[in-house]
């Protein structure tokens, strides 16, 4: 098969259209329409469909374009190595949890930017379980997802996490209503609970720690930002788990549990076989810690601990 044409329907599987298409590889839609039949031919099957005005990858077509990303990873890589002065290049789609985009994606950027520039990367913000389903989908190249100890995250067998960092995370408390330096969750099994409204790993961890000491925690607020958790701790509408190295406004004490410990673990995700397609390899790089393994076990692979991370946002 013509590498080429793989190029242009991995285009169409992503674009959606082959006007887009033709727009980004500077061809007419007649070309690009022809090329995908081309492949076709060499395929023996169908590989679009009509829908509508517009057309479709049919069932055998989307396979053909899976294929195609882990193919053309493979030229890219055998050119990279009989040519290692060649620049890895293309886009490169990242989605995550802001605070996973703040701690580990920007502080690399601007350096990757300067050492390949060929590599554009485009990032937006999902919670884990959307960027799990955009990754099946194709429609990510890279996750930043997070999970806790007591709530370990399950993306599925086509995805393969790296644990980038953990932190520690305790119970966010009015200033003054806690009598020590920790608490006992059980003292606080009166209070309403906030979690977040995009994902359920926060709740399940409330629960898992609510029933170890005894209770069940009543849950009416969920907010997707710490910072209005934070407001409405200070209000006296509740109480929250909330990050322990994370400055919190006045008003708030985020004490650590006598009883459990909660730990946020973070991962880079991909599909299982792109890690080797330059463009996210290069960014795998600077993402992994020195001492991470190279590929780690889910749920619970070792992660290296960042004391004092600043977290600003888990959702």
């Amino acid at each position: 098969m013509d590498t080429r044409r793989l190029h242009l329907l991995l285009a169409l599987s992503r674009l959606g259209s082959m006007r887009a298409v033709a727009e980004t590889h500077r061809l007419t839609t007649s070309t690009v329409s022809q090329q995908i039949a081309a492949l076709a031919r060499e395929a023996g099957t169908p590989l679009i469909e009509p829908e509508g005005r517009r057309v479709r990858l049919t069932p055998a077509g989307r396979r053909l374009a899976d294929h195609a990303v882990t193919i053309l990873a493979a030229v890219d890589a055998a050119r990279l190595d009989l040519d290692p002065d060649a620049e890895p290049v293309g886009t490169l789609r990242v989605g995550g949890f802001a605070t996973g985009i703040r701690v580990s994606l920007l502080p690399i950027v601007a350096d990757l930017a300067r050492r390949h520039p060929g590599i554009e990367v485009v990032i937006s913000e999902y919670e884990p379980r959307e960027a799990f389903a955009l990754l099946a989908d194709d429609d990510l190249d890279l996750a930043l997802t997070y999970d806790y100890d007591l709530a370990p995250a399950a993306p599925g067998p086509v995805l393969e996490p790296v644990a980038l960092w953990s932190a520690r995370w305790g119970l966010g408390v009015r200033a003054g209503d806690a009598t020590g330096p920790d608490v006992a969750l059980a003292d606080f099994a009166e209070h309403t609970w906030i979690v977040n409204s995009r994902n359920t790993a926060d709740e399940d961890a409330v629960r898992t720690l609510g029933a170890l000491a005894g209770f069940t925690p009543r849950i009416a607020h969920q907010i997707d930002s710490l910072d209005l958790v934070e407001d409405l701790i200070t209000a006296g509408y509740g109480v929250g788990l909330l990050p322990l190295d994370r400055p919190t406004a006045a008003g708030v004490d985020v004490l650590p549990l006598r009883d459990h410990t909660v730990t946020l673990t973070a991962y880079a995700v991909t599909r299982v076989g792109r890690s080797t397609w330059p463009p996210l390899r290069a960014v795998l790089d600077g993402l992994r810690p020195d001492d991470a393994p190279s590929q780690a076990r889910w749920p619970r692979p070792t992660a290296r601990e960042r004391p004092g991370t600043a977290l600003t946002d888990p959702a």
